[in-house]
């Protein structure tokens, strides 16, 4: 899609084609569609950010609860399992997928959301070292980290969708 075509977008349908960028959350695109006309693809993200970081804390916890645990085999949407699958995360041998688990759990238990971390261009390595490295954050960072890695994983798909 162009910029011209998204401006052009209804409300409803500008849900229907940018709803699905923050995972399971078309409130995002519904709340950031106000801020048109867009001039590029960037303004479109920071639109949608916006909307984030203008949200109740209720909002966003429950927007990076939307997120799949990164190398389950549970059902995710085909934005995410692309993902994933680019990064190697659904080639596992069984001692990474138990370890991928027990630190998904760890971190899950700890701050109360899945680990969130935009994996395109990353290797199921750097994964797992991320996820243990952020384990020592405290709940403000992480959560913190958690919406800045939930914006680059909306920047990429909003690259893939917008011609630029």
């Amino acid at each position: 899609m162009t910029i011209d075509e998204i401006n052009s977008l209804s409300r409803e349908q500008f849900v229907v084609k940018l709803g699905w960028v923050f995972e399971h959350s078309p409130w995002v695109a519904e709340r950031a569609w106000g801020m048109r006309p867009f001039s590029g693809l960037s303004h479109v993200h920071d639109a949608m950010k916006q909307a984030v970081n203008s949200a109740s804390k209720e909002e966003q916890l429950e927007l990076l609860r939307a997120h799949p645990d990164l190398g389950t085999r549970a059902r995710v949407s085909t934005a995410s399992g692309g993902e994933q699958s680019g990064a190697g995360l659904d080639n596992l041998s069984s001692d990474e997928y138990q370890r991928l688990n027990r630190l998904n759990t760890e971190y899950r238990e700890k701050f109360g959301f899945p680990f969130l971390y935009a994996v395109k261009g990353s290797t199921k390595y750097d994964i797992l070292q991320a996820l243990e490295r952020r384990l020592g954050n405290t709940v403000a960072e992480e959560f913190q980290q958690a919406l800045e890695q939930m914006y680059r994983i909306a920047l990429f798909r909003l690259q893939d969708l917008i011609v630029h």
